[in-house]
This record gives C-alpha cells, sequence and structure tokens, in this order.
C-alpha cells in the first residue's frame, strides 16, 4: 500500500494535466502540423516562390533556397516544442510575429481535400473528385476538378 500511493499520487497529477483541456488539443494538434513541415515542404515552396516574385528568378534558387530551408527547420522546430511542451501552458501559438498559426502553401498551389471516401459526397455512384496524394510535394492531381 505504501508503494502505490505515491505512484497513484503522481499518476492523477499527470492526468489532472494532460487531459480535459481543449487547449492541450489545440497546441498539441498545431505542434503536430508544424512538426510535419519538413515532410510537407510548404513553407520552403512558399519561400522559394516569394522570393521568385520580389527579389528576381536568379536568387530563388540560391537566398529563396537557403531561406526556405532555414524557415522550415524553424517551423520543425516550432512544431516539436508544442508537442512536447503541450500539457504545460501557455497555450498560444509561439512566434507569430514570424510565422503564420497554420500550415502555409504556395500561392500558385493550395491543396484541397484527398480524393477519398471519407470526404466523397457521391459514394454511390463509385468515383468522386478531390486531390491525389496532396501530402506529396510538388504533387497537383486533381480527379474531376470543377473549379
Amino acid at each position: 500500500m505504501r508503494k502505490t500511493l505515491p505512484f497513484l499520487v503522481v499518476l492523477g497529477i499527470a492526468a489532472l494535466f494532460a487531459s480535459g483541456c481543449a487547449n492541450v488539443e489545440n497546441k498539441f494538434g498545431r505542434g503536430m502540423s508544424n512538426s510535419y513541415e519538413i515532410v510537407r515542404g510548404g513553407e520552403f515552396r512558399r519561400t522559394m516562390e516569394q522570393t521568385a516574385l520580389f527579389e528576381g528568378p536568379d536568387t530563388a534558387y540560391s537566398v529563396g533556397f537557403v531561406h526556405g530551408l532555414d524557415r522550415t527547420l524553424a517551423r520543425t522546430g516550432i512544431g516539436v516544442y508544442e508537442v512536447v511542451t503541450a500539457p504545460f501552458p501557455p497555450y498560444h501559438p509561439l512566434f507569430t510575429d514570424k510565422f503564420s498559426v497554420g500550415p502555409v502553401y504556395p500561392d500558385n498551389y493550395q491543396p484541397g481535400l484527398i480524393a477519398d471516401s471519407m470526404f466523397a459526397t457521391d459514394t454511390e455512384l463509385g468515383y468522386s473528385g478531390g486531390d491525389v496524394m496532396p501530402f506529396v510535394p510538388g504533387v497537383r492531381f486533381r480527379v474531376f476538378d470543377m473549379h
């Protein structure tokens, strides 16, 4: 009995910090989205695109590449930090003066929903529209694009 009581107290305190709070869920979800940035590459593509538009195509492949890589690694680091510290305050987004809260995409392409039966409203017909593998960087293939 003596050995289980401290364990139960620690377990209860951990449960108190880790559950029952919508802010924890928001912070954890935002952290997961940001930590996936290194795979998604949206920040990298957007930075290279914006550098090409505002500073010229010559600097897009040099300055834009390095700046995009820097922003991608910074957003990934912010995401890992938010995942690790999700149960603890503060719950507001970090570094909002330099980074947007949500994921960013280049202005020339913003992915939509994935083409599968989860989001399709016409599953009885056997086909539906949507993006095919939008999580792969550079894939812009859409099925039945009506807009």
